[in-house]
């Protein structure tokens, strides 16, 4: 275990690792849903000192609370999030209309931004038989595991897709999970003539899903929206043909209002 954090070259390399350790420390708690100081101490590697410190300068600054049972991350994340959030383009719509797609299919309805080369839950809703599986708000997952990220990926430049695949690393969510560039490649191509895209059980075993892009009036994607349910009622025509029609008209419906606000 260190005893402090490793010496820096110089005083701005040092000023960065630091800030990188704080941010670790912040996502533990996040992870483990709040932790002790011995339990983050552990799994950073570094002394209860050293450890402690950050605390107290997350805590002094409202990013962390100290309970009886250990610390979790304060609200004041929530502020951040609410503002990262509201910036996208369009979020009210979108949430609105994951919302009604939630209503009138009965599964899950969700809303994927991509950021830092990952899907990330921007707005999702739960209709009356949709499984409670997704990971959360602000979760993130591979774009290629993903119907939402597929449709994101599809709608890139073609030399900004080439780099993308020279910088995943295609790693299995599940066993279906594609991973193979080529296999991918073909999937996004049949995608693009569709105009929808699947994931059977490619992030999660037992459901399927299927997403489309929304896009801007200048082209560029905004995200990708999605429904998801359990592979024994997302099937047959459902999944590849109800579904994706009522997808497609609230992609169109939801650009146009974009568009237009």
């Amino acid at each position: 275990m260190n005893e402090t954090e490793p010496e820096a070259v110089d005083g701005d390399a040092d000023t960065v690792r630091t800030a990188e350790t704080m941010f670790d420390i912040a996502q533990r708690l996040v992870d483990d849903d709040g932790a002790s100081l011995a339990e983050l101490a552990a799994e950073v590697e570094y002394a209860k000192s050293t450890v402690h410190r950050h605390l107290r300068t997350l805590e002094d600054l409202g990013y962390v609370v100290r309970r009886d049972d250990g610390y979790r991350v304060g609200l004041r994340f929530l502020e951040i999030g609410v503002t990262a959030r509201s910036g996208y383009r369009g979020y009210d719509l979108v949430r609105q209309k994951v919302e009604e797609i939630a209503e009138v299919t009965g599964e899950r309805a969700q809303f994927f931004v991509e950021e830092h080369g990952k899907a990330v839950y921007l707005a999702r809703a739960a209709g009356d038989q949709a499984v409670r599986t997704d990971p959360g708000l602000g979760s993130r997952i591979p774009l290629y595991a993903a119907s939402a990220g597929k449709a994101i990926l599809a709608e890139l430049p073609e030399s900004e897709l080439s780099d993308r695949f020279e910088h995943m690393s295609f790693a299995p969510v599940t066993e279906h999970t594609i991973t193979d560039p080529d296999e991918l490649r073909a999937e996004i191509e049949a995608g693009r003539e569709r105009g929808y895209y699947f994931n059977r059980e490619e992030s999660l075993r037992g459901t399927h899903a299927v997403g489309a892009a929304i896009c801007g009036p200048d082209g560029d994607v905004i995200g990708g929206l999605s429904v998801t349910g359990p592979s024994h009622r997302l099937n047959g025509e459902r999944l590849e043909s109800e579904l994706p029609d009522l997808l497609l008209g609230a992609a169109n419906e939801l650009e146009l209002n974009i568009a237009h606000s």
